[in-house]
C-alpha cells in the first residue's frame, strides 16, 4: 500500500504512460490488490485490477455459497449478489470523471435482470476475488497522482468494505438472493418429472418496460394466475409449495387477439432457461433448459445443413441435404434454425408466428389446389411439428393469432384475453379436423439430429491483416472474428454483452483444442461447455478480465454457423 502511495507520488505530474510503473500487486490492510493492466491513454479502454480478499475476512458463513448438496447454482447466485453489491456502491461512492478522457471512472460487469456464470466476481476455496476496471485520472494527459491516490486509498477501499464484507451486507437480502436461484434451478430440473416443459408461478409479472428494456413495467400491472385445468403445485427447497400454470409436453398453441399478451407470455418463456434477479417478476417462470426460440432469419448464411425435411426438390436440382446460400430466404432460414436448435439436443422450440416465414408456417387447402404439390418445395411446419414430438421429444410452444389449421396438431391451447390466461383446449379440438394428409406426411426426408458437418480451418482463422488474433466485440450481438463478422442480433436468447465476448473467445479455443479431434460440432461444444464449467472462464481469455458470461450451447453453435465461410466439411 505505501509502495504504491511512493509511486503515485513521483509520478505525479509526468507523461500518462508512467502510470505503466504502477503494473503489480499491493497488499492493503483489509485486501490485495494487483493492477493487471495499465491504460496507455486517458482516453483508451480503462485499466483492470483485481481484489482478493481472503475468506477469514470477508466472513461469509460457507452455507451462503455452498449449501447441503454444495450446488453451484448457489455459488454463481452469490458472485452474481456481491457484484451487484460492488456496483450499487460505485455509483454511491466515485466522485466520478476527473479529467479527461475516462478517468475516475471506476466499474464492473455485472448488468441485467439474469444471474448469470460470470468472471466479475469469483469465490475461491481461500478467498473472494473482485475484477473491476479503473479509469486512471489525467491531467491533460498527465497524471494526476492526487486524484489517483484519492481513487486507490479512499474511493477503492470504501467500495470493497461495503461490497465483499459480510457484517455490512443485509443477512436475509443476501440469503434471500441465493434462495430465489437455487429454487428456480430446482423448478426447472423438475419440469421432466411433472412432465411438463415450462411453469409460470401465480403471481409472475410477465410484462416489460419495452422491447429494449427487460425490467418489470411499471404501474397497474395483471399478475399471472393459472386457469384450474393447468394449474400444478410444485415444491422447491426454500420457497416451499408453489402454484402455477404447468405447459405439458407436446404441441402447445397460444392464441388470441393482438395486443392481448400472446408475444409477452412467450418472451417470458424464452427467458425461462434463465433464472432471474428477486424483483424481476420472473423468478418462478421456467422454461427447459434446452428451449430455443425460432424464428426466419432473412439474409443469414446457412453452411451445409441438411433442411430437406422441411424444403427439398428446390429448382434447378439445389441440394438440400447439404443446403448452403450466403443469402438466406425466410423459410430456409427458419428450416436451418430448426435443424441446428434439433442438433444442439433442444427439447423445446418456441415459434412467434409474427417473426415468422408464413409460407414456412403453412399452406391453405386453396394454395394447395393451385400450386401442384411436386411444384412445392416448402413442407410447412404444421406437417411435421406433431412429427417433432412423437418421435423425437421435440415439444413446441407456438404463438398462433391468424391460423386455426394448427388445432389439428396441438395438445393444448392457451388462450390469452386482457393479459388474463384461459384454457380453450376442448373448443379448438371440436374445430380441429381429424387428421393430416397421411400420404404427404408418409413421403418425407427424416429429421437429422446428429450431423458430422464441422467448419474447417479458413472459418475457424482468427487473424485479419497484421494481427495473429483478432476478435472484437463492437456491439452486444455482433463479432468481429478475423476478417468475419458475425451477426447475431436476430439470435433472441443472447442475453448480455458478457456472453458475446465470451462466444468471440470460446470460438478460437474451439479452433485450437477441438476442431482437429473427432466428433460433430455440437458435441465438441459440449465438451468445450463442460471443461467451462470445470475450469471457469479464464481459460478462455489470455489476459486477466472480469467481463465475460457463459453463453449456451445452442447460442455458441449459432455464432459459428452465422460466420460467413464456405469452408465446412
Amino acid at each position: 500500500m505505501d509502495i504504491l502511495k511512493s509511486i503515485l507520488q513521483q509520478i505525479d505530474g509526468k507523461a500518462y504512460k508512467t502510470y505503466k510503473t504502477i503494473e503489480n500487486s499491493f497488499q492493503f490492510p483489509a485486501f490485495s490488490l494487483k493492477i493487471n493492466h495499465v491504460q496507455g491513454d486517458p482516453f483508451a479502454l480503462p485499466s483492470r485490477i483485481s481484489i482478493k480478499i481472503p475468506h477469514s475476512k470477508a466472513d461469509f458463513p460457507l452455507s451462503s455459497w455452498t449449501g447441503e448438496k454444495n450446488n453451484p447454482v448457489r455459488r454463481i447466485a452469490l458472485e452474481d449478489y456481491l457484484g451487484r453489491m460492488i456496483k450499487k456502491n460505485i455509483q454511491h461512492i466515485i466522485k466520478g470523471q476527473r479529467g479527461s478522457g475516462g478517468g475516475g471512472v471506476i466499474g464492473i460487469e455485472t448488468n441485467g435482470q439474469k444471474t448469470l456464470l460470470r468472471n466479475a466476481v469469483l469465490i475461491k476455496a481461500d478467498y473472494i476475488e473482485a475484477r473491476l476496471v479503473m479509469g486512471l485520472p489525467a491531467d491533460n494527459r498527465h497524471v494526476a497522482g492526487l486524484d489517483a491516490q484519492q481513487m486507490f486509498f479512499n474511493e477503492l477501499p470504501e467500495i470493497i468494505e461495503q461490497s465483499l464484507y459480510y457484517k455490512n451486507l443485509s443477512a436475509q437480502e443476501l440469503i434471500e438472493y441465493v434462495h430465489s436461484a437455487e429454487d428456480q434451478d430446482a423448478l426447472r430440473h423438475k419440469l421432466k418429472e411433472n412432465n411438463l416443459v415450462a411453469f409460470i408461478a401465480n403471481g409472475s409479472q410477465l410484462p416489460r418496460q419495452s422491447g429494449i428494456c427487460d425490467k418489470p413495467m411499471q404501474g397497474n400491472i395483471i399478475s399471472f394466475h393459472s386457469p384450474a385445468s393447468l394449474e400444478r403445485v410444485i415444491s422447491l427447497p426454500n420457497a416451499g409449495n408453489i402454484t402455477g400454470m404447468g405447459i405439458p409436453q407436446g404441441i402447445s398453441l397460444i392464441v388470441g387477439g393482438g395486443f392481448h399478451g400472446k408475444s409477452t407470455l412467450l418472451y417470458a418463456l424464452e427467458h425461462g432457461p434463465y433464472n432471474h434477479i428477486p424483483g424481476d417478476g420472473r423468478e418462478k417462470v421456467v422454461s427447459n433448459e434446452t428451449a430455443v426460440k425460432i424464428r426466419s432469419e432473412d439474409g443469414r448464411v446457412i453452411s451445409k445443413v441438411n433442411i430437406s425435411p422441411f424444403i427439398d426438390h428446390l429448382p434447378f436440382a439445389q441440394d438440400t441435404h447439404q443446403f448452403s446460400t450466403e443469402n438466406a430466404s425466410g423459410s430456409t432460414s427458419q428450416a436451418a434454425n430448426i435443424i441446428e436448435a434439433l442438433q444442439c439436443g433442444s427439447e423445446l422450440l418456441l415459434i412467434d408466428e409474427d417473426t415468422s416465414a408464413n409460407n414456412f408456417m403453412i399452406r391453405d387447402k386453396r394454395m394447395q389446389a393451385l400450386v401442384a404439390p411436386d411444384k412445392e418445395p416448402i413442407t410447412p411446419l404444421l406437417y411435421r411439428v406433431r412429427e417433432l414430438y412423437q418421435q423425437y421429444g421435440v415439444s413446441a410452444i407456438i404463438v398462433m393469432g391468424g391460423s386455426g389449421d394448427y388445432f389439428d396438431v396441438a395438445d393444448t391451447v392457451i388462450m390469452m384475453d386482457e393479459y388474463s390466461v384461459r384454457d380453450v383446449t376442448a373448443q379448438a379440438k371440436k374445430l380441429a379436423h381429424k387428421e393430416l394428409e397421411a400420404g404427404k406426411l408418409a413421403k418425407l426426408p427424416p429429421f437429422e439430429r446428429i450431423s458430422s458437418r464441422k467448419p474447417g480451418k479458413k472459418t475457424l482463422d482468427a487473424s485479419r491483416d497484421q494481427f495473429p488474433i483478432r476478435i472484437t466485440i463492437r456491439e452486444s450481438k455482433q463479432i468481429l472474428y478475423g476478417k468475419y463478422k458475425i451477426d447475431l442480433s436476430l439470435v433472441e436468447q443472447l442475453i448480455d454483452i458478457g456472453q458475446t465476448r465470451a462466444i468471440g473467445l470460446m470460438i478460437y479455443y474451439y479452433a485450437c483444442h477441438y476442431a482437429h479431434t473427432s466428433g460433430s460440432l455440437s458435441e465438441q461444444l459440449r465438451q468445450l461447455l463442460q471443461e467451462a464449467d470445470e475450469k471457469g472462464l479464464d481459460i478462455f481469455s489470455p489476459y486477466t478480465v472480469g467481463d465475460l458470461a457463459l453463453p449456451r450451447l445452442y447460442e455458441l453453435s449459432a455464432a459459428i454457423n452465422r460466420i460467413r465461410s464456405s469452408d465446412w466439411t
